[in-house]
């Protein structure tokens, strides 16, 4: 009874009806860092529905919760370690300035340690999404390994991801809201309904949060509240699927080698030769 009561008024601070019906909005909620802590990670791996599970590779736990996540029928992604703009960064994120082949090693390694992951979300990284040789070589990378979805984390405003990716042909989409940027239950609570809010104003709407107990226990409350707050909770790539747009191809400008001609005669008439856009 508290619960329910407690979803009505989350209904009403973001101005919903209990039980509001129409074209029902997504919510999108990924849970980052997992790998590190066996009790918080495993806690978040059981909690109901489309949770999303982001894994830092080679972490103590991360295989094994990992398998379990993948039991459970989560989404999974690659918690993929890039460098700050200040701070101390992950001992294996990838650099702006380190050598492109020890790079795409590196970030191989990254990728595999990570069983059952269909897609990628940064960790940290102010400074390499910034980047665009560092993010050239990234979408690159996943591009040809065939990763379903990249999400950016947006941990700068600087950040050129999201759209490399989808230059790049990856599904890609943005986080809108972090849920436990300050931590303590009710700013997790304020930020989830913020997150409600902005998905019923624009169709869908993505979190990011963190095996924080504060964080893991309002999702144990807010997740049996979704009716009432008239929203569906969707795997990540389920959200892009529905709400983004179809990603472009990479354009590629060809040009003709100055070493090559063609008679007149044999191209059928006036030739000028020059580049092919």
């Amino acid at each position: 009874m508290r619960r329910q009561l407690r979803g009505m008024l989350l209904a009403a601070m973001i101005g919903l009806p209990a039980g509001t019906a129409a074209a029902t909005p997504m919510i999108s909620v990924v849970i980052d860092d997992l790998g590190d802590q066996w009790d918080s990670g495993r806690r978040v791996v059981d909690l109901p529905g489309a949770i999303a599970c982001a894994f830092l590779p080679e972490s103590p736990h991360t295989r094994t919760l990992a398998e379990r996540a993948h039991t459970a029928g989560k989404e999974i992604l690659v918690h993929l370690p890039l460098e700050p703009e200040a701070g101390r960064g992950h001992p294996l994120a990838l650099r702006v300035g380190q050598p492109p082949a020890d790079r795409t090693r590196q970030l191989a390694r990254l990728l595999e340690a990570v069983p059952y992951a269909t897609g990628v979300n940064n960790h940290q990284g102010s400074r390499a999404t910034a980047s665009r040789g560092i993010m050239h070589a990234v979408m690159r990378e996943l591009s040809l390994r065939g990763t379903r979805f990249f999400v950016d984390s947006m941990t700068s405003r600087h950040s050129i991801a999201y759209p490399l990716a989808r230059a790049y042909g990856i599904p890609a989409t943005r986080r809108h809201v972090f849920l436990d940027h300050e931590r303590g239950i009710e700013n997790v609570r304020e930020q989830f309904s913020r997150l409600v809010a902005l998905a019923h104003r624009s169709g869908g709407a993505l979190a990011i949060g963190h095996p924080y107990p504060e964080t893991v226990a309002v999702l144990e409350e807010v997740l049996t509240q979704l009716d009432t707050l008239g929203v569906e909770l969707v795997t990540p790539s389920e959200l892009i699927r529905r709400l983004e747009r179809e990603p472009p191809v990479l354009p590629l400008r060809l040009r003709m080698s100055q070493s090559l001609s063609v008679p007149v005669a044999a191209a059928g008439g006036d030739f000028s030769g020059g580049a092919a856009h």
